[in-house]
Order: C-alpha cells, then structure tokens, then sequence
C-alpha cells in the first residue's frame, strides 16, 4: 500500500516522510521521537504484524503483544506530540463477524473468524483507540477497511503469499511444466479484490472529505477462489481440471464481502480497475510466478 500511497501523496505536492521499519521500530515507544519536532498535517498508520496463510493461527499470542505495542505507540505519539494531525488508519475485514452483512455499523460485533481471531481484535482495539482518543482530545481520525488489496509491487518472495498470488504462482509454475498446482480448501470459498490505486484514490478522497468515522473501501463484487484460479489457468494455458484442491487445508473465512454502500453515498462515481486485466497484469509480472 505504501508503495502506491506515497507517489500520490507526492503528486499533490505534499512532502512525505516515510519510515521504513528497518530504522523505525514502532514496537518501541521512543521510535517516533525523532519526528517530534515535525509538524505533520496527516500520519498514515498502515503498519501491522501480520502475513497471509495460516499466520495468525500460529502466531495469535506474539501478534497481541506485538500489534498492541504497535498501535499503543502511535497512537500515544500522535496525541501527545501531533495532536493537530488527522491521522488515518487502516483497519481489516477480518475484525467482522462472520454471520451477516459486513456493514461499517457491525465492525465491534459479534465474534470474528476464530483463526483470525487476535489479529481482527487488535485492529478493532485501534479502532476503539481512534475515537477514544478524538473524543477525549477531539483529534480528528479516518479508518478506512479495504477487502483485499493487489496489484503491483507486492512482496512476492515469500512462503505465504495472499491468496491471488499464490493462485497465479502455483498455477504458473504448473504451467511451465511443475507439479499440478494444489489449493487450500475446496475452492468455493469467497473473496472479494480491490486494485491498490483504486484503494488508495478512494482513501485520499475520504482523508479530504471525512473525519471521525470508519469506511469500507471494496470492490463492490466477489468470486469463488475457482474462478479466480479459472481465469489464471486460461491466461497461463494451464487447463483447469488439472488443479487439485485440499479440503483440509486452512481456509480462514469461508466469504469475506465489504458493503460499500456508505461510500457510495460520499463517493457518487465509484471507479475499478477492471479485475481481469487487474490479474492478467500481474501474471505478466515474472517476479509474481516464479519460484
């Protein structure tokens, strides 16, 4: 997300300072001291421990600890030393209850997805922390919950890769003559993709516009992991009957959709990458599907 907010935010002419965690630890509470004297008008808050897979099944004790450290800081550092900043803050789909629409006003209810139970409750705990914090200080805030984002740039040299891009390896090293590509679960589970820059126009469009609430930045359609894999499989010349899937596998949530519809009333033209040329666009990325 960075990596497409930053040449935006520059495009406006803002100057950007952007940390990299290598030289800014935020689970340490003096990391951000150095900036003290900086007088910020906007503080993006996109940091958080987390991968894709299975993670937050493994690792749900260090990801408390480590996300509430996280968050703690920021947020500290933010009313104590730039409490005139609007600070903006990206929440996370999985913080809803499985049952029901996912609309904005549920966000705090019910029980989230049990695997992805600690890191969905740290992000509800930052949510929490944004208006207890404007509401005792009257800092201004906007968090902002994105289905799941892709495009280019992404991390892709890891074991664990979100789902699109573990379709787009396995089937592509499948087709340059690999093993048969085998995905988690049965294929019918559900997921919803948004571009990063239609993402990130939409959350600046909000910055300028909102403060004080959470909105949900989606696609506004979702597919069937088999169609997806589907859509890969034609674009690599892979025939999709040779696909296997894996019932016992983790699968996280069965179906994931955000409504939109709040933005809709704050944003009147919603514009998407188309999502076909979306994916066909980074298969032809090498670094995507290569092992």
């Amino acid at each position: 997300m960075g990596r497409h907010l930053i040449p935006k935010l520059e495009e406006t002419g803002c100057e950007v300072i952007a940390p990299r965690s290598n030289v800014c630890d935020l689970t340490n509470p003096t990391s951000l001291a150095p900036f003290n004297s900086v007088r910020f008008d906007r503080i993006f808050h996109l940091a958080a421990w987390t991968q894709a897979g299975d993670f937050c099944l493994k690792y749900p004790g260090d990801q408390w600890i480590t996300n509430q450290q996280i968050n703690t800081n920021v947020l500290t550092w933010w009313s104590k030393h730039q409490p005139q900043a609007k600070l903006i803050a990206i929440g996370t789909s999985c913080a809803y209850p499985e049952e029901g629409p996912l609309t904005e006003d549920r966000y705090l209810s019910g029980e989230p997805t049990p695997s992805l139970y600690t890191y969905a409750m740290t992000k509800r705990m930052l949510y929490q922390g944004l208006r207890a914090l404007g509401q005792q200080y009257g800092l201004k805030w906007l968090c902002v919950v994105p289905s799941t984002l892709y495009g280019p740039g992404y991390h892709s040299d890891g074991k664990q890769l979100h789902f699109i891009y573990d379709l787009i390896r396995k089937i592509g090293d499948a087709s340059r003559g690999g093993d048969p590509p085998v995905l988690w679960g049965d294929g019918y589970q559900r997921r919803e993709l948004i571009h990063v820059e239609d993402f990130v126009r939409d959350m600046l469009s909000l910055t300028e516009r909102i403060s004080g609430e959470l909105f949900n930045i989606g696609a506004g359609a979702d597919y069937a992991i088999r169609e997806f894999a589907a859509l890969i499989a034609k674009e690599v010349n892979y025939e999709s009957s040779l696909i296997q899937y894996d019932t016992h596998a983790y699968v996280g949530s069965i179906a994931k959709f955000l409504d939109i519809t709040k933005l809709k009333n704050v944003i009147k033209v919603i514009e998407r990458i188309d999502l076909q040329k979306g994916i066909v666009d980074l298969i032809g990325q090498n670094k995507v599907i290569t092992k």
